[in-house]
C-alpha cells in the first residue's frame, strides 16, 4: 500500500537538503573562525610569554650586575686609600680588572666623565661646587661612577655638578 508520507530512508525535500546544507556550511564557518582566533590567541600567548621571560632573565642579571659593582667600587676604593707603592696596589689593581673585564664581557660600560653635560638621565647629582675650571653645569667630579649596558642605565653617576662663579653673568 504506497503511502503518501515520507518514510524514513527516503530522501528528503530539495529545500530541506539545501537549508540543511547551509546550517552545516555556517556551523563549518563559525567553528573555523573560532579555530583561526584560538591560533592566533595560542601565538599571541607565547610571544608574550617569551617577552615576560626575556624581560625577567633581563632583570635577574640587571641585579647580578649591580651586585657585582658594589665589589668593583669596593676595591677601587681601596685603591684610592692607599699609595701606588703599597704592596697591595698591584694585587688590588689585577682583581679590579678582572672585576672590569667581566663587566666588559656582559656589555657594561662605565657612565659618566669630567667636563660632560650634566644629563639627570645618567647623572645623579650629590653636590654642586662653583669653579671656573669646568663649564657651568657639566660634571665636574664623579663620586661613583655609573654603568649601563647598552643605551640602559643600570646606575647614575654620582656627580658634583659645576656652577659657575657668582658674579660671572
Amino acid at each position: 500500500m504506497p503511502s503518501s508520507h515520507a518514510t524514513e530512508g527516503e530522501a528528503r525535500p530539495a529545500e530541506t537538503q539545501d537549508a540543511r546544507h547551509a546550517e552545516l556550511e555556517e556551523r563549518n564557518a563559525q567553528l573555523e573562525d573560532r579555530y583561526k582566533r584560538a591560533l592566533a590567541d595560542l601565538d599571541n600567548y607565547r610571544k608574550r610569554a617569551a617577552r615576560e621571560t626575556e624581560r625577567r632573565v633581563a632583570e635577574g642579571r640587571d641585579a647580578l650586575l649591580l651586585d657585582w659593582l658594589e665589589a668593583v667600587d669596593s676595591v677601587d676604593r681601596a685603591l684610592g686609600q692607599i699609595a701606588a707603592s703599597h704592596p697591595a696596589a698591584p694585587g688590588l689593581r689585577a682583581v679590579l680588572d678582572q672585576l672590569e673585564a667581566i663587566l666588559d664581557r656582559q656589555g657594561v660600560n662605565r657612565v659618566g666623565a669630567v667636563g660632560e653635560p650634566f644629563d639627570p638621565e645618567r647623572h645623579e647629582a650629590v653636590g654642586v661646587r662653583e669653579t671656573a675650571e669646568t663649564p657651568d653645569r657639566t660634571v665636574a667630579e664623579i663620586t661613583r661612577s655609573g654603568v649601563a649596558r647598552g643605551d640602559q642605565v643600570l646606575r647614575p653617576a654620582q656627580v658634583i655638578v659645576a656652577r659657575a662663579p657668582a658674579g660671572d653673568d
